[in-house]
């Protein structure tokens, strides 16, 4: 669910930005440098309030020039 509505709000706004892969519960996304402050609020909004549950969901958000600096 997710997944689908950072798809949506993407394309609402117009982003460079686009998910290359997803595992499990990890998104990974190719993100231009100057749209990197912007996608972060998105990713984490999206991810943590989709779905309302008694436990919070916690995000953690990572940034690197290939997966292993991450």
């Amino acid at each position: 669910m997710a997944m689908l509505s950072i798809d949506k709000q993407l394309e609402k706004e117009k982003k460079l930005s686009y998910m290359i892969l997803q595992i499990h519960d990890e998104l990974i996304f190719e993100v231009p440098d100057f749209e990197i402050l912007s996608m972060e609020p998105l990713i984490r909004d999206a991810m943590q309030n989709i779905w309302k549950l008694k436990v919070p969901l916690v995000v953690d958000i990572r940034v690197g020039k290939n997966w292993k600096e991450c």
